[in-house]
């Protein structure tokens, strides 16, 4: 097996696995806390989360090989990146489920958005199709954003 696919499965596999350590903060108040609160009436189904976050991490992981993979002189910033919004991410679990600071991770995710979209565009400078992988991702953090927002305006 060559060192790219080598590096294409240690990525997709660890962050699959990783994004699945939000997994711990949530699946417990998914039938207390998370079940209590006012939601939109656009709230999705809970059981439509587990499959997309799966094959989100998965393009993540993915996209990230693909960067680790290129000789360009922007690559580590863009790894750099990467990771930061990566942690971001598995904090934005654990300050609305674990700790029910709705507020506090509506301004997190925002953040969090935003590392999103700089490490589009670092990706970009290094492979555009590591970038491609990353744009569901995006429109599905803006959509949870939205959505976190929402549940702070119903649950103040």
């Amino acid at each position: 097996m060559s060192k790219n696919y080598g590096r294409i499965i240690l990525s997709a596999i660890l962050c699959v696995v990783l994004g699945s350590v939000g997994g711990l903060f949530t699946a417990s108040e998914i039938t207390g806390w998370y079940q209590s609160l006012n939601k939109p009436a656009w709230n999705p189904p809970n059981w439509l989360f587990g499959p997309v976050w799966t094959l989100l991490y998965l393009m993540m992981g993915i996209a990230a090989a693909q960067v680790w993979n290129q000789q360009s002189i922007y690559k580590t910033r863009a790894l750099q990146l990467f990771v930061l919004q990566f942690c971001l991410n598995l904090l934005w679990s654990f300050l609305f489920f674990n700790r029910h600071w709705i507020g506090v991770a509506l301004v997190e995710i925002i953040l969090l958005w935003v590392l999103i979209v700089l490490t589009i565009r670092s990706f970009y400078k290094v492979r555009r199709s590591a970038a491609l992988l990353l744009l569901p991702y995006v429109l599905w953090v803006t959509f949870a954003a939205f959505l976190n927002g929402a549940f702070f305006i119903l649950n103040r």
